[in-house]
């Protein structure tokens, strides 16, 4: 039987698991996807030479560029990206193994964000400077929209969270969470924001699903902003990542 799962760490929010639980029960697919929870991603290794049947895994939190060094080759996108989500993995007759990168987080986002977007949306705020933002800038500039950084810490070409101030705000008009903040279990966390400066004009993507509206959600919807969670993203991506573990054709790196 084919085995397929999820490697980050912690993954007690992960809505993965039950989603392809569903899929291969409803498309009739005789498969097995499992939750691997490693603190550290050189334990993939060993994971895929003790799994014979492991076709695929999905990458999450915060493996999705540490993975890059441990792969044979990655897509043309993952590549450009920097960041990995995706990862096939094929064995030879004489039993080499060998595994391509790709990141269908990118398609995930761009296809959940594009019916929402108005013709003022030229302009992003991406909360975050992890594997996941690194898609989602990718995925913006794809767009036509240009994006800033924001973090905790200065560093040149990024905003910090005490710089955004009402003209910067006001010159934004999406903002993009790809941080962990506000994730199961810690709801009532959000990214320090000044959430009284956003209007009926912003759009607030928040990649957390879990849970369905977070505290980020709730403040931007309270004043007017339109929302969304990362749920649809996730089937987006997920369902993309089965198109990836079995294509036929293979891009070296």
């Amino acid at each position: 039987m084919d085995a397929y799962g999820l490697v980050g760490h912690p993954l007690g929010h992960s809505f993965s698991a039950g989603y392809f639980a569903e899929k291969f029960s409803r498309e009739g697919i005789d498969a097995t996807y499992t939750n691997f929870d490693i603190p550290n991603i050189a334990q993939l290794t060993t994971l895929i030479a003790e799994n014979v049947n492991l076709r695929g895994v999905n990458v999450t939190i915060p493996h999705k560029q540490a993975v890059i060094p441990l792969l044979d080759a990655l897509s043309d996108e993952a590549c450009e990206i920097g960041a990995v989500n995706v990862v096939r993995i094929t064995r030879d007759a004489d039993g080499t193994v060998r595994t391509k990168g790709f990141n269908s987080d990118v398609i995930g986002f761009t296809e959940s964000l594009r019916p929402l977007l108005r013709p003022h949306h030229r302009r992003a705020l991406v909360l975050g400077c992890g594997g996941a933002s690194r898609a989602i800038v990718y995925g913006l500039r794809k767009l036509g929209i240009t994006p800033t950084y924001v973090s905790r810490t200065k560093a040149e070409g990024r905003l910090t969270y005490e710089e955004l101030t009402a003209d910067v705000l006001a010159a934004h008009h999406i903002i993009v969470n790809c941080s962990p903040v506000g994730m199961f279990p810690h709801v009532d966390e959000a990214p320090k924001l000044p959430y009284h400066l956003l209007s009926p004009l912003h759009l607030c993507y928040d990649l957390v699903y879990n849970p369905l509206e977070t505290s980020f959600m709730k403040k931007a919807s309270a004043q007017g902003a339109v929302v969304k969670n990362g749920l649809e993203m996730l089937h987006l991506q997920a369902e993309a990542a089965w198109s990836m573990w079995h294509a036929e054709t293979q891009t070296s790196k």
